[in-house]
């Protein structure tokens, strides 16, 4: 078995024993990768071994279904994310931006791990950093348990020798753009790399049925650095959120194959790392001042999870010849479509005044949801006037001026009569935006 690498063009299949900017096939820039080839080489031409094809396939109504046994996180938020645990054999991607706290919610997720199960090893390797740094770091989370092991390496292949070595019940990477094979002679995060290193760690997270976590880098535009086939070839993929000016920060998976991915979890950072946030209602609501104009309660769902938010609006006479307008936590596009709306359907003109709008704690609200939050907050801040105590706004605004209703309406409403709120502003009891600004500030 002779084992080389060849670079691919991945528009064309053209295949070169060396990289080439262009392809000289198909004439795509940059699309030669290198890629590792595996081939029996016998008088020239390649053998193939006989399958016994039979053995290999079922009746899919005759395999058995399997009880998943999970491996708790020991963090609630974070096996809520991942749908109840951790599922044997499975490989999962965590990305986000550098400093979140990535490095920081793994790291802790061993030492529960490694604490909960003491008769069996955790594996956490780090290819940024060595292990006085991790040290420093783990120091924070508490006291450290004996059965967890700590390896900076970046080959990929004595990582795997080491966790088999240590019957790894846990293997974590950090991060998968460090690690190189000697398969292939591109440097650590290139395609070929990370596809190789991918492609190993699978295979042997598949057949020893150890569970690996892979940290991801993020690219400027906020995407998983590499192939995209990275993604494809994990089992889930969980991405962390949030301002570096705010403490929270929230989890939440884009895929995942042995769960829902409408299930969020909510932390904020500390300085013994990340806490779980059980009650993040009352959290985002801790700081709100009553009886103030340009302050509207929300109702939105992050996956599948009710949470109260504030939003605020300023609206000042404006001294520039353009008015400025400034959004903090929403879509800017969407603010802009509320308040066109609002001037339209209720009358309330912005041409002359600056208008500031934020969501209240460093939550980010993309979702529809709120556009009639924001329109009676704008139309608050406008009037100066302040809306009724414990009132709560959910809905969405049309370019007409009318109210469509949201999903999950009977979980908003539940979460926020359990926070105390009792009057309700929603599509169910309005039809048009002018009526809502009509009965609210008369």
């Amino acid at each position: 078995m002779k084992l080389h690498s060849e670079f691919v063009c991945q528009q064309c299949g053209y295949k070169s024993p060396s990289f080439m900017g262009r392809c000289p096939e198909c004439g795509e820039w940059n699309s030669l990768v290198e890629t590792a080839d595996t081939t029996r080489i016998s008088n020239g031409k390649s053998q193939i071994s006989n399958v016994q094809i039979e053995q290999k396939i079922f009746k899919l109504s005759d395999v058995k279904s399997l009880k998943i046994s999970r491996m708790s996180t020991g963090i609630g938020e974070f096996d809520r994310v991942l749908g109840g645990g951790i599922v044997p054999g499975s490989i999962i991607l965590i990305s986000g931006d550098p400093g979140i706290g990535k490095s920081t919610v793994l790291l802790q997720a061993a030492v529960c791990v490694a604490r909960g199960n003491p008769r069996e090893n955790v594996l956490y390797v780090s290819g940024e950093e060595s292990a006085q740094q991790v040290k420093i770091r783990a120091d924070r989370i508490g006291k450290i348990p004996t059965n967890l092991y700590i390896l900076a390496e970046t080959d990929v292949d004595v990582i795997v020798a080491a966790s088999e070595k240590l019957k790894s019940a846990l293997l974590i990477i950090d991060s998968i753009q460090t690690l190189s094979s000697e398969k292939l002679t591109g440097s650590a995060g290139s395609l070929g790399q990370l596809r190789e290193c991918s492609q190993i760690l699978q295979r042997y997270a598949k057949a020893s049925h150890t569970p690996v976590f892979l940290v991801g880098h993020v690219t400027k535009e906020g995407n998983i650095a590499g192939p995209k086939v990275l993604e494809h070839l994990v089992d889930a993929v969980l991405n962390l959120e949030g301002d570096e000016m705010y403490a929270f920060r929230i989890l939440r998976s884009s895929k995942n194959r042995f769960g829902s991915t409408f299930e969020v979890g909510i932390f904020e950072m500390q300085d013994t790392g990340l806490v779980e946030v059980k009650n993040p209602s009352g959290i985002f609501l801790s700081h709100t001042l009553a009886n103030r104009s340009g302050s509207v309660v929300c109702a939105t769902v992050a996956g599948g999870r009710p949470i109260l938010a504030e939003i605020q609006a300023l609206v000042t006479p404006t001294i520039f010849p353009v008015p400025t307008r400034r959004v903090s936590g929403l879509d800017f596009s969407r603010v802009q479509v509320v308040m066109a709306a609002l001037s339209k359907a209720a009358k309330i003109a912005l041409g002359g005044s600056d208008v500031y709008v934020s969501v209240a704690g460093g939550l980010k609200i993309s979702e529809p949801a709120c556009d009639l939050a924001i329109a009676i907050a704008i139309a608050s801040a406008a009037r100066d006037q302040a809306i009724g105590v414990k009132t709560c706004a959910f809905g969405e605004v049309g370019l007409l001026g009318e109210l469509r209703p949201v999903g999950n309406m009977k979980a908003r409403a539940a979460e926020a009569k359990r926070m105390g709120f009792v009057n309700f502003i929603t599509p169910e009891k309005f039809k048009t935006l002018d009526e809502v600004i009509g009965s609210v500030f008369q």
